[in-house]
This record gives structure tokens, C-alpha cells and sequence, in this order.
């Protein structure tokens, strides 16, 4: 348990870096407020000359004493961290990044990049960084409003926000990458790159299909009981888990057997257990899509 929250803090920490590194060495310097606490802080930053790092931090105090009064004391220590931790390192290294770049194109994909790789690691490693999904969830509270369409919206007033206020719809539609790009990012990290795809086959022959695939793909199976809601039979499904360079053969395999059999082919993201990868090496985190 000790090494596990360990682990985690690491994992988390070095997210932290990663989100700060993306801040200060191309976000900030190119005016690219990419929504979130982290946007609006470029945006004062520019403004009143205040230390993003710093007023991301006021901005998250009172989101952390609305969160615990409306939500209750579930956001734990690596919150806390999290969010105190990125602040400080935001300020901090700030007078020693270079700027490499002033095209915003650039910052915005490079910065999306480690941005995202950054909030990935803190979510997968159950932290979070505060910031505007913790505002959503307190709003959710009083107007049950769906968390996804807040984010949405708060992001889209930051980067508005950012676009009146640096006098430049260029600076806000670079930043629209830079939102996109972590979002898929953030995704990628916790659940990995689709490297694998799921088949649900419903055919007239399943016990032929279950055998084939066993003999010659040499994957297992599994039987899932359905029902056609037109015609109430009873069908057998087939769930089939492959690798990418085995979906030809396994499309040539139920053409074969069954040429009419019905087939739901879709990405499998992550696939934990016997031929792909362990269980015990994950860890569970949680999925958020806005900056600090």
C-alpha cells in the first residue's frame, strides 16, 4: 500500500512538471489561454502583470472551499497537491524555460502535447490539478446541469475571454487546437492508443464461428446471450478480442463460414488479461479534460 501511494505521488508529480513545462516554455509566452484556470491566468497575466502561477492558485482556493462545502471532503491529498504543487512549479520555472518558438502554431500543438501528456499522468495516477472541473461539479450542484457540458462552456468563455482580450481570434483559435489536442492526449495516456479491436459477431453457425476462432486465430471467446427485439429468437453473440494484424484473417474466417453473419467491429483501447496485458500493472485514475 505504502509503495502503491508512492508510485502514485511520483506519477503525479511528474505529470504536474510535464503541465508546467507545456505552460511556461509555449503556452504563456504565445498567449495561448487553452481554457481552464491555467487560460484565465494567462489572460489576467497579460492584463494586470500578476504571476500565472500565483493566480492559478487564488483561482483554485475558493473552487477548493466551494468543492468541500457542496461536495464534501472526497478530493483527498493528492488534490491538494496536485494543484498547489503546479501553481509553484508555474512560477518557479518560469525565469529559466526558454522560449523556443514564437509561431503559436507551434505552441499551441507542442503545448497541447505536454500539457496533456502532463494531465494524463495526474489523472491516471488518481490526482487532479483543480481548475474548472472542479467548478463544474460545484455548479452541477445547483443546477444539475451535465459536467461535460459545463466544462465545455466554461472553456469556451475562457478562450472568448482570451480572444477579446489579446484583441486576436488567431490567439483563440490556436488555442481551440491546444484544447483538442490535450482532451486526446489525456485520453491516450490513461487508456493507450487503440491497439487492439473487439468483434461481435452474431451468426447462424456460433458453435462453427466459436471453433474457428479458436483453432485457427487461436484467441479466446466469449458467448454472450442476446435476443433480435423484432423477431424474439434467441441468438448467441460472439465477443472476440484481436490484435490489429489479426482483423483481416478474422474477417476472411467469418465470411467463410457464415458470409451473412452480422458483425460490430469497434477499437478496444486497453485490454487487460491472458494474451494482452497484465492486470496488476495498471492503476485506475480518473478522467478530466480541463487545465488546472
Amino acid at each position: 500500500m505504502f509503495l502503491k501511494t508512492v508510485v502514485e505521488i511520483a506519477g503525479v508529480t511528474l505529470g504536474v512538471l510535464l503541465t508546467a513545462l507545456g505552460l511556461d516554455i509555449f503556452l504563456i509566452p504565445s498567449k495561448i489561454a487553452a481554457g481552464g484556470v491555467s487560460g484565465i491566468a494567462t489572460v489576467l497575466h497579460y492584463i494586470l502583470h500578476v504571476p500565472v502561477g500565483m493566480t492559478m492558485l487564488l483561482l483554485n482556493i475558493p473552487l477548493f472551499i466551494m468543492g468541500i462545502y457542496r461536495l464534501g471532503l472526497k478530493f483527498g491529498f493528492r488534490s491538494l497537491y496536485g494543484t498547489i504543487s503546479l501553481s509553484l512549479l508555474v512560477d518557479g520555472l518560469a525565469p529559466y524555460m526558454p522560449v523556443p518558438t514564437r509561431d503559436p502554431l507551434l505552441a499551441s500543438i507542442f503545448g497541447g502535447v505536454l500539457v496533456g501528456l502532463g494531465l494524463g499522468l495526474v489523472f491516471k495516477y488518481r490526482g487532479t490539478t483543480g481548475g474548472t472541473d472542479l467548478a463544474a461539479a460545484v455548479i452541477r450542484t445547483y443546477t444539475g446541469a451535465n459536467v461535460g457540458q459545463l466544462l465545455f462552456m466554461v472553456d469556451a468563455f475562457v478562450v472568448l475571454a482570451a480572444g477579446f482580450s489579446f484583441k486576436s481570434w488567431e490567439l483563440a483559435m490556436y488555442a481551440l487546437i491546444t484544447i483538442f489536442i490535450t482532451a486526446w492526449l489525456i485520453d491516450v495516456v490513461q487508456q493507450g492508443f487503440s491497439y487492439a479491436k473487439a468483434f461481435y459477431i452474431i451468426s447462424s453457425q456460433p458453435e462453427k464461428m466459436t471453433a474457428a476462432v479458436l483453432q485457427e486465430i487461436n484467441r479466446g471467446a466469449t458467448v454472450l446471450r442476446g435476443r433480435g427485439a423484432y423477431s424474439g429468437t434467441d441468438r448467441d453473440v460472439l465477443l472476440v478480442v484481436v490484435n490489429r494484424s489479426e482483423v483481416t484473417r478474422l474477417k476472411d474466417l467469418i465470411y467463410e463460414i457464415d458470409s451473412k453473419a452480422f458483425v460490430i467491429l469497434t477499437d478496444a483501447h486497453e485490454v487487460l488479461g491472458e494474451g494482452f496485458k497484465p492486470l496488476a500493472v495498471q492503476t485506475s485514475g480518473v478522467r478530466r479534460r480541463s487545465q488546472g
